[in-house]
């Protein structure tokens, strides 16, 4: 009988210890392959100038804009990146070939404005590319200047780094931002890197040993069905998604004027849930008390800073109406209920879709944008009134063990 078993045991034991070590070793392996600065371990939040200024940006937007994150307490909630977009540069390069500010909208120069976001306790952030000039054609690229656009930017200050893609000269994605990422390692100060490459070449599958965040869309726009394809678009690579890397399905439009309230809603609450950076793309010097209650929602704000990082996921998907659930840290379940149906409707997140093993298994949900915790707890699923173009978002709790 032993003898009969000996080889057949023998591999099977073998496959056995592949698989848990495996297993076992699937987060250090992770690990290994993310970008080591140390940056990204829960997603960036914080302001970026491009929804809403385009290229009508100066030094005064920049620092009244870190002022009002400061005094409007947004930046206690988490709000740290003040990031400028494209324009803000000279449209060549000085005589040793370095990328200069604008000498008209940003006179006293990027390391000056640097210098006085820190000193709010705020991070600067800005904008390059990777091929022969910016998106707007305003400003030289940093194709080829990799090292040298680097050092500038630690000797200045700068925090996080959005790097794009137009005017390149067609060289693979995976080289041309390889470049900026070995230059940025060079340079002597940690900048978060963010790769803004349209989702060419699919890089949730490649970026995480290049860049802290990777795009997984095209650009976003004020609009409800524009933002839910964007969100679509992200969902898909979700596995990809974990502390020090994240996809990015580009900045929030909240606060810009294109959508209802609800609307707006759904909006921050799906970044939330997707682990996305949460960068501001209005105004904050003229938010409204609607922008500020879901922008300064701490109970959403935390499901998206959960030291887990996992992505959460649509787990069902009912004609116009979506369930995403995702685990958070402390074994609780975040459930978001998202109508794109224009009416009422009921709408029910069962256990065995949202991950939870045993339908005896009771949870406490509290409500996120109601700020309440029903005295009523649940049993095999939680069912819900969704009004159309709105969202219910809960964070499930165990009160009886898994």
């Amino acid at each position: 009988m032993m003898e009969r078993c000996y080889a057949p045991c023998l591999f099977l034991l073998a496959v056995l210890f592949i698989v848990s070590s495996s297993a076992a070793d699937s987060n250090g392996s992770d690990r290994r392959n993310l970008l080591s600065n140390g940056l990204g371990l829960t997603p960036p939040m914080g302001w970026n100038s491009w929804n809403h200024f385009h290229c009508q940006i100066n030094e005064l937007i920049i620092r009244e804009t870190a002022d009002v994150l400061v005094s409007s307490g947004l930046s206690k909630l988490g709000y740290k990146y003040v990031n400028i977009d494209d324009c803000w540069g000279e449209s060549s390069h000085d005589s040793q070939g370095n990328l200069v500010a604008n000498k008209t909208t940003f006179p006293s120069g990027i390391k000056a404005l640097a210098d006085y976001v820190h000193s709010k306790g705020l991070k600067l952030g800005i904008y390059a590319d990777s091929g022969y000039q910016t998106c707007s054609g305003t400003m030289p690229g940093s194709l080829g200047h990799e090292e040298q656009d680097a050092k500038n930017f630690a000797s200045w200050g700068i925090d996080y780094l959005k790097y794009d893609n137009c005017f390149n000269d067609d060289t693979r994605l995976t080289i041309r931002y390889r470049a900026m990422s070995d230059a940025l390692k060079k340079a002597g100060r940690p900048i978060f890197f963010s790769m803004c490459e349209w989702r060419d070449m699919r890089p949730a599958l490649w970026g995480s040993n290049i860049g802290n965040s990777w795009r997984t869309t095209d650009d976003i726009s004020d609009s409800w069905a524009r933002m839910l394809t964007i969100a679509d678009m992200n969902e898909v690579y979700a596995d990809h998604a974990k502390p020090g890397g994240w996809n990015d399905p580009d900045m929030l439009e909240v606060g810009n004027g294109g959508m209802k309230y609800n609307e707006y809603v759904v909006h921050f609450s799906i970044w939330a849930i997707s682990k996305a950076p949460l960068l501001l793309g209005c105004d904050v010097g003229n938010l409204t008390a609607e922008t500020m209650q879901i922008i300064g929602n701490e109970e959403v704000i935390a499901v998206n800073q959960d030291p887990l990082g996992v992505q959460a996921k649509k787990v069902r998907m009912q004609g116009e109406r979506m369930i995403w659930a995702g685990p958070l840290s402390g074994n609780r379940i975040v459930v978001l209920l998202e109508s794109r149906k224009t009416f009422s409707s009921m709408m029910t997140a069962h256990w065995d879709d949202i991950g939870i093993k045993s339908n005896n298994t009771l949870f406490e949900a509290r409500d996120l944008w109601e700020h309440l915790t029903p005295e009523t707890k649940f049993q095999g699923k939680l069912t819900a009134k969704v009004d159309g173009h709105s969202c219910k978002m809960y964070v499930l709790t165990p009160v009886t063990k898994l």
